[in-house]
């Protein structure tokens, strides 16, 4: 059974805590959800549109949700 260190502790919940939503965002597709909803890449995707979404089964509305949970985040920290 291999031990972790403290250091290696400290570091690993170190990065965990800080940038979370950095390492959420790697393994999403940039743009994926635009196209699949027919919307040009420099528009905004329309609230209603986006709910509308959330509510379909597949990758569709996994994007969708996730788009409006960073909303709620960006909202919760100030950006608009």
């Amino acid at each position: 059974m291999t031990s972790i260190t403290p250091k290696q502790r400290r570091r690993s919940t170190r990065r965990s805590k800080s940038k979370w939503i950095q390492h959420a965002l790697r393994k999403h597709k940039r743009g994926a959800l635009h196209r699949q909803l027919g919307i040009p890449e420099g528009e905004t995707i329309p609230l209603s549109l986006l709910r509308d979404a959330s509510k379909q089964s597949g990758l569709l509305g996994q994007r969708a949700r996730f788009a409006l949970n960073l909303r709620k985040v960006r909202q919760h920290h100030g950006k608009t």
